[in-house]
């Protein structure tokens, strides 16, 4: 089956698998070298991956999945973009670079289980609310192609901004 034929959620938890691999290398990395490789790659997909996500993904999810798992969801988002910012601000040689990419792997693995869990996860009820996964899935794949190498030369989205842009899509709602 060719990438573009599988659905959003398909292609989105083999995102979750890829970066889950890379964690667990980072985990068994003992050079520095390697490790600020694998940090800086564990970085920009999960970046890719939450763009991904806000820009195409969780928007068809509005009104469909519940609200409070989505600002939840949103909120994760901007944590990782925080800890994102400071891995590629230091370095393997620093104090808390190990500590900093386990607790991004922890807050990641969180996330994912949420997004994840059966019957209740923000898949499951994308879903069960009849979005068309085949229609997300090509724009999904078509960012996932095209933005290899893009986002390593940009800084990570700003922490808030998707929660601010949360807020006011619910604000929105209620008026």
């Amino acid at each position: 089956m060719s990438q573009s034929s599988k659905d959003a959620v398909a292609l989105l938890k083999a995102d979750h698998r890829k970066v889950e691999k890379l964690f667990e290398s980072f985990k068994s990395a003992k050079q520095s070298d390697r490790k600020m490789k694998l940090a800086q790659e564990i970085c920009t997909e999960l970046m890719i991956h939450a763009t991904i996500e806000e820009e195409l993904f969780y928007p068809a999810c509005k009104g469909e999945v519940d609200d409070d798992m989505m600002a939840e969801a949103y909120v994760e988002h901007d944590g990782a973009k925080v800890m994102i910012a400071e891995i590629l601000a230091s370095s393997p040689d620093d104090r808390f670079f190990d500590a900093k990419v386990t607790v991004l792997s922890e807050e990641i693995k969180h996330h994912v289980k949420e997004e994840e869990a059966p019957s209740e996860g923000v898949f499951a009820q994308a879903k069960k609310a009849g979005l068309d996964m085949d229609d997300l899935g090509a724009p999904v794949a078509g960012s996932q192609a095209g933005t290899d190498g893009q986002v390593e030369e940009r800084a990570p989205p700003a922490a808030g901004d998707q929660v601010v842009y949360w807020a006011r899509a619910q604000a929105g709602r209620s008026s």
